[in-house]
Order: C-alpha cells, then structure tokens, then sequence
C-alpha cells in the first residue's frame, strides 16, 4: 500500500481525543499543546461543537486585546470554553486559576497552547493541581492509516512478541520519513509543495512564535541555528561546537534551543545512566519532533535517498523517535525516552524506561538483512541493566519478527504503529 496523503480538509481521527474527553470528565482545566499546525484547534473545535461550548481563538487579534485589557473580565464572562492559543496572553492563566478555585467543577476550561506552557514564561505553579496537560503532536503513522492506537509500547514492556511471524515488510518506508506527520504538508500530494510548507512553516515559528515565549527578536540566527541543529540532529549535542559556527557561546546556544524545545521543533534526549555505570557518555542527543521537517532543511527526497543511503540513517531514528514519543504521549504509563553510549562507543539509539525499573532498548536499522553484529548495543545494554532489561528490539527494514536471543528481537519497523 503506498503511503497514504490527506485531502485538503480532511478531518483526522486523533488518538488523543480519548484522552483529552476523559480528562475534561474530572480535571478542571485541560490544555492541549504542541507544535503549531499539529491539529489543535481542529481537534478543540471539534470537541467544542459537540459539547456546545464556546470556542475562542487568542489568534483572533480582538479577542487577544479584551484577555489582554481585562483578563478576569474576560474569563467571568464564560462558562466553560474552550480558549485557543492561549499563550498569546499568559495574564489569562491568573484569571483562570481564580475563577476555577471559585467554582472547582471539571472540565470548564479546555486550552490548547503552540508553546510548552508549562515550561515557558508561564508559571508551571499557576495551575498546580488544577490542570491536566496532553501533548498533540504532528500525526502518528497508525493516524494516517486510519488504525487504532499501536501497543507497541504494552507489548515491548511485556516483552510480548512472537518467536517468529511472517509480518510483511515496512510498506513506502523512505515516503513515510520525509513526509513527516504534519496534516497541511501531508495534503499536498506534490513534494516540492510539501517542501514549500514546511520552509515556510520554520520561518513561522522563528519569526512570530518566539515572541510568545522571550525577549529574542534575532528569527535570522535563530533560522541558522535550527539549519544547523538539523546537521547534528541523531547525534551527540556538543553545544561549544554548535556554538563556534554560529558565532554564539554556548550558553546562548542552550538558551535557544530551550526555546526550540518549548515550541516543539526539538527534543534532547538525555542520556541513560545507571549508578553503578561510571563509562557511560553524559552528553544528550538531539532530535526533531517531525522528520518530515528533517528532511526538508537536510534536502533529503526520496530521490536524493534512494542515491545516498547513509543519509537515511538520521532521518529514520528521528522518525522512530518521534513515534515512541507520540505513543509515550497516550499512555497513561510514564515513560521516559534516553539513549544509551559508553566510553567504547557502544551505543543503543533509544532506551525506553519505566518505574520501577523496567528498561527497554530500541536499535533501528533501515536495511532489510540483520546481523549478529546489529546487537552489540542492546546487548551491552542488557548487561548494564541487569535485571531492569525487559527486551532489546532491532527495527529493520525486513519482513518478519525473529527472536534471535533471549530478550532479544528483531521485527519491521511498521510494528512500531501496527502492534
């Protein structure tokens, strides 16, 4: 099956409609973040017309200047509602903790935000106990193809998989990596137009989203530091290196790329650590939330990958990254993502993580034949882990599930959306 587009339009089913519902039902406020054009306020919307709430966009420069001049005035006049973009005036989050402390039912205020309001200029204390967050993320591969929500992640930390499966291989691989998950990019069948929303999309959020968060007014350099984290992206972050060729130190290096995370364009993975392991590597890698978008500052097509392989690798890790983390977002286990690299070099691409002490590797290679070789990593990370290992899993670009050693598999990357 080719790798699926969307029409203009189009609405989704998003797995995180569920979870959004269910929160509203007993939590007082909701808010519903990530990365702008990730669908949001379709998914707000939606939910406001069917429960006959008001919808009110902070996008709308009327509606922004009344919860500007009269915050309070502004949130005494509603009910419940539900209020997108609501970063655009952070005085609005005191007006909505007092009018929820005064009248304490669940599920007044639903909020969708385009920064990590929690972790920006808003103050995360503001609405301690008084808000459930839920991360919206660009849309999932299982999203596209219209399935239920993978148990990939259930499956993993049980360790349950078979022994051997004929599964079929990964269907469209390198289309599926350089077309990401947003749904405006997704609806233009043509990828140079895909290519042409996604520039753009980055000159966006460099020029007018980073206001919502800080002082900086440089979108220039900060346009170069996101073409320039996209070369280092699936690698180890040296922010003094990063730094040097931008002309920056690297605290200014750091203090932007926090910004870039709160607004959902990157993620630094730490790394994984045990306290009896003094030879693991410290330093964090740094990934991109949407391949898709990768691709497009890298210059990656299908084309120029089918001639160049090597150029795959990064841009496919940042792909599997980006699934687990939307999986991570639906369940209601909390899971961590790091990477696991000691001194020799040995290094595993993801290490999942659950209390207590349940550990999961993930490997992730695009060719279809695998090697006793592909799972020295997971294997050093078994040892490290004692008997915190749960199973290492190699994705690959085969057909099958093989279990190759104890705790050990390897299986298709669609497994990640298909489980």
């Amino acid at each position: 099956m080719r790798h699926p587009t969307l029409q203009a339009g189009e609405f989704v089913n998003r797995h995180a409609e569920a979870r959004v519902r269910v929160a509203l039902t007993d939590t007082r406020i909701v808010a519903l973040v990530g990365p702008r054009q990730s669908g949001k306020t379709t998914l707000a919307r939606r939910i406001a017309e069917h429960d006959g709430r008001p919808f009110i966009t902070l996008d709308d420069e009327q509606s922004r200047r009344f919860a500007d001049d009269d915050p309070a005035g502004f949130i005494r006049s509603l009910g419940k509602a539900v209020i997108d973009e609501v970063q655009r005036s952070p005085e609005l989050i005191l007006a909505l903790k007092r009018a929820v402390d005064e009248d304490p039912r669940p599920g007044r205020f639903l909020l969708t935000g385009s920064v990590d309001l929690f972790k920006g200029s808003i103050s995360p204390d503001s609405l301690a106990g008084r808000v459930e967050s839920i991360e919206l993320l660009p849309l999932s591969q299982a999203e596209i193809a219209g399935l239920a929500p993978s148990g990939f992640l259930a499956r993993a930390f049980a360790g349950d998989f078979p022994g051997f499966q004929q599964t079929g291989p990964t269907t469209d691989l390198v289309e599926r990596v350089v077309s990401g998950g947003f749904p405006e990019a997704l609806s233009r069948p043509a990828p140079a137009r895909r290519r042409a929303w996604l520039r753009s999309y980055v000159r966006s959020v460099a020029s007018r989203d980073i206001l919502d968060l800080s002082s900086v007014r440089k979108s220039i350099e900060l346009t170069r530091l996101v073409d320039h984290a996209a070369v280092s992206a699936g690698g180890l972050l040296n922010l003094s290196s990063l730094g040097s060729r931008l002309g920056l130190d690297s605290k200014t290096v750091d203090r932007w790329l926090v910004l870039l995370e709160h607004l959902f364009l990157i993620r630094r993975v730490r790394a994984w650590h045990h306290r009896e392991m003094k030879r693991l590597v410290k330093a964090p890698k740094l990934y991109f939330l949407d391949s898709g978008l990768l691709a497009m500052l890298l210059r990656a097509d299908a084309v120029r990958l089918a001639a160049d392989r090597k150029m795959l690798g990064p841009l496919l890790e940042c792909f599997v990254h980006g699934e687990l983390a939307k999986a991570v977002a639906l369940s209601d286990e909390t899971t961590a993502i790091s990477h696991y690299r000691d001194k020799d070099g040995v290094e595993v691409d993801l290490v999942l993580e659950r209390s207590p002490g349940a550990v999961v590797g993930i490997e992730t290679k695009a060719a279809v034949t695998v090697r006793p070789r592909d799972f020295r990593g997971l294997k050093r990370l078994g040892q490290s882990a004692g008997d915190s290992f749960v199973c290492g899993i190699l994705l690959h670009g085969g057909d099958r599930i093989q279990q190759v050693a104890p705790r050990l598999f390897a299986m298709p990357l669609k497994m990640l959306w298909e489980a």
